[in-house]
């Protein structure tokens, strides 16, 4: 028969590291967990990017489909009046760079 002392020692030479194990894994498993909402959140927000840009794409797109199907007058004014902003950047750029 095992005395008292010969059990706490025995509990404590599996016990300990068995507790450590299980506290090492838990910690390593919240890593892992804050790891991959992060990587979702970025996924999200790249998505987003990503969607914005695809309706900008989609304006200009349909503008040009609109410049090509439309009639020589219509589509002379129109480029003109996307010249016109650029125009207006260009200028701001050389009046600082002077």
């Amino acid at each position: 028969m095992m005395g008292p002392a010969e059990v706490f020692v025995a509990l404590f030479v599996v016990g300990l590291p068995v507790l450590l194990l299980m506290l090492i894994a838990n910690r390593w498993f919240r890593l892992r967990e804050k790891k991959l909402d992060v990587e979702a959140t970025l996924a999200a927000e790249k998505a987003a990017q990503y969607a914005s840009r695809s309706n900008e794409l989609e304006q200009r797109v349909r503008v040009l489909e609109q410049i090509v199907t439309d009639t020589g007058a219509q589509t002379a004014a129109q480029i003109e009046a996307l010249r016109k902003p650029r125009v207006a950047r260009g200028t701001k750029g050389d009046d600082a760079a002077a």
